[in-house]
């Protein structure tokens, strides 16, 4: 007879435990518990049930107990909430979450995977019947009967990430008119300041009230005050804080919680009790760049920890490579993805590191649906080791940030990079794809050919009357510029050298990059040693300055802004 595995928690990781132990051994008796009504639902598909386009809410579930009996021969029991684990007997206590009834289950391996439960902050008011999460497919069904009432016209989001962002913009389509509440400066915490503002405009231009810098502290009928006094209005209110790992469970068994909240595990998912594995939004998890500890709440790593574990009850061998991180969001007509580190991450490891900040064109520039992608990679100071990429377009970001995230993976460099063969095609990329060009610029940075100025410097730098070129042509120019830029373009800037100080640093601009870029490089070779490409150059800065512009009401340094 095989042997006896018992499985807390059927979403993701659970799931994916039990069908690899099934896959390994035919006799083995398992049984998953989920104290919910459903078991392997999609968590990350949930809020597009609210904007219709998953109109069957039953379509989110993917497996029922019937298919994993007919399928798997697992026995999947819901609404069956493990409450204790006997470590002693090896044996845990379940509770019929309908009739309150418990008994008792033993186990030869037991595995945790109960996820993470949204942070509700304890406020006044957070107990409210129109006060909602979203966790599964019960909370998405019951937040979308209510906002799909007809007197339901404003709602509220706390919260910038994924989910918040996309229950807002799920709302927003169905709608709705929708406030963002992020009591950080940004949403999307992946992405750095300067590239996040980029979706900060575009969920402004598609009409949600993105609120930064402002916390939440009540809950009213029809409107939630915030930290600052000011009051929005809000008929139904979406908490989308944060998630808390689901520890109490483990805790009160014993087991060892890590120092960031998450269950302890080693690097074959074991908790401190041999016989209890631990996979999924709830443990602590290993990063390869920072050496760190983290916690990580995304679904491609749990399947990789939920086969790691099953195998090591096999004893078959696994290689703990770590996590880094890499996710992808639409935000209304933009796609963003990132992985590795960020600058803050960085800063916090204590990492020496530099980036490229480039915005070359997805596919070539003739064929239909070319638009630019902004994308920012970092790189380890000396070595060029890459640490990391955030790329906002309307185009492929995920194929972009998939390379680097493969890079990351092998520990490459940018001279990897710049050396990646990939496929082109016309109707896919360009020749030197992004990924490339990016190498190419980081390469220069890293050798000292060209210095740069990031885009959050440029509103200093006209600010004190920076000797600024704009190096594009005199339309584009006249279109909108930096209000103390001088228009000496590409194609003049040889014949107008008398109009380049030499004795003073000199910051150069154009629509992307790239031609400042070349005329940086042909004023280093002439002897000029003060020279700048700013990163970004006008489309950056444009984007950088626009939404801070918009909510301050402070003078913009631009003439007139350049989006495209």
């Amino acid at each position: 007879m095989g042997k006896r595995v018992l499985v807390v928690g059927g979403v993701a990781g659970g799931a994916s435990v039990a069908a690899r132990v099934r896959r390994l051994d035919e006799e083995a008796e398992i049984i998953m518990f989920e104290r919910g009504p459903h078991v392997s639902f999609s968590n990350c598909a949930l809020p597009y049930h609210l904007s219709g386009e998953i109109a069957d809410s039953n379509r989110l579930v993917l497996m029922n107990p019937e298919k994993f009996d007919v399928q798997y021969r697992i026995e999947a029991r819901t609404n069956s909430e493990v409450v204790k684990i006997n470590r002693d007997r090896k044996t845990v206590t379940v509770k019929n979450t309908q009739t309150n009834e418990e008994y008792e289950e033993k186990y030869d391996d037991l595995v945790l995977s109960p996820g993470a439960n949204p942070i509700v902050p304890p406020i006044e008011g957070a107990d409210h019947a129109h006060v909602f999460t979203v966790r599964n497919v019960v909370d998405i069904e019951k937040l979308n009967q209510y906002v799909q009432q007809k007197d339901i016209e404003n709602v509220a989001v706390i919260g910038g990430g994924f989910i918040g962002i996309e229950v807002a913009e799920n709302l927003a389509y169905a709608g709705k008119k929708v406030s963002l509440v992020e009591a950080q400066n940004q949403v999307m915490a992946p992405f750095d300041y300067d590239m996040v503002q980029i979706l900060h405009k575009e969920m402004m231009d598609k009409g949600i009230n993105l609120v930064l810098s402002d916390g939440i502290t009540k809950v009213e009928a029809n409107q939630i005050e915030l930290q600052s006094g000011n009051k929005v209005s809000a008929d139904a209110v979406v908490m989308a804080i944060g998630v808390r790992p689901e520890t109490a469970l483990a805790k009160e068994a014993g087991l060892e919680i890590g120092t960031t909240g998450g269950i302890k595990v080693d690097h074959n998912y074991r908790t401190t009790d041999h016989a209890i594995y631990a996979v999924g939004d709830a443990i602590e998890v290993h990063h390869k760049i920072t050496g760190q500890k983290t916690r990580l709440a995304l679904a491609g790593p749990a399947q990789r920890q939920a086969r790691a574990a099953a195998d090591h009850m096999y004893g078959i061998p696994h290689r703990n490579t770590g996590v880094i991180g890499s996710s992808g969001i639409k935000i209304f007509d933009l796609n963003a993805a990132s992985t590795g580190i960020n600058e803050k991450q960085a800063k916090s490891a204590k990492i020496d590191y530099d980036y490229v900040y480039v915005i070359p064109i997805d596919k070539v520039g003739i064929m239909p649906g070319s638009n630019v992608m902004h994308f920012k990679l970092l790189f380890e100071v000396p070595t060029g080791k890459i640490l990391g990429a955030q790329a906002i377009g309307k185009g492929n970001v995920d194929k972009r940030i998939d390379v680097i995230a493969t890079m990351i993976m092998m520990n490459g460099t940018l001279e990897d990079l710049k050396e990646l063969e990939l496929v082109y095609s016309p109707v896919y990329g360009t020749a030197k794809d992004v990924v490339n060009f990016a190498a190419l610029v980081g390469l220069n940075i890293l050798n000292g050919d060209v210095k740069q100025v990031k885009v959050s410097d440029a509103r200093e730098l006209v600010e004190n009357d920076a000797f600024i070129i704009d190096a594009r042509e005199k339309k584009e120019y006249e279109a909108g510029h930096l209000k103390t830029a001088k228009n000496i373009p590409l194609s003049e800037f040889r014949n107008r050298l008398d109009e380049i100080p030499a004795d003073q640093p000199v910051y150069i601009h154009c629509r992307s990059g790239q031609r400042s870029y070349n005329v940086v490089a042909a004023l280093r070779n002439m002897g000029y040693d003060k020279v700048y490409n700013m990163s970004g150059s006008f489309l950056g800065i444009s984007l950088y300055e626009y939404f801070n512009d918009q909510t301050q009401q402070r003078e913009p340094i631009v003439t007139k802004y350049n989006f495209k």
